[in-house]
């Protein structure tokens, strides 16, 4: 059974067309049949989500964004 690490304790407040964008790349994500491609998708969003995030959180890292995908799809 993998580990599954907590998701950030505070949400990261995202405008509209942010969020929409994250989801996006959450299903081209899970589509990509080549992981360097899909770690590419999972990098996008690292970097966006870095820029939303609080001065005082956890930095993301990659592994981060790719266990938030799984959490979400995992939920669906």
């Amino acid at each position: 059974m993998p580990l599954i690490r907590p998701m950030p304790r505070k949400p990261i407040e995202l405008p509209p067309a942010i969020a929409r964008r994250f989801f996006k790349d959450l299903r081209a994500f899970f589509a990509e049949k080549n992981i360097i491609k899909a770690d590419g998708i999972a990098a996008r969003q690292l970097q966006v989500l870095r820029e939303y995030q609080g001065p005082r959180e956890k930095k993301l890292k990659l592994t981060d964004v790719k266990e938030m995908f799984l959490q979400m799809r995992d939920g669906e």
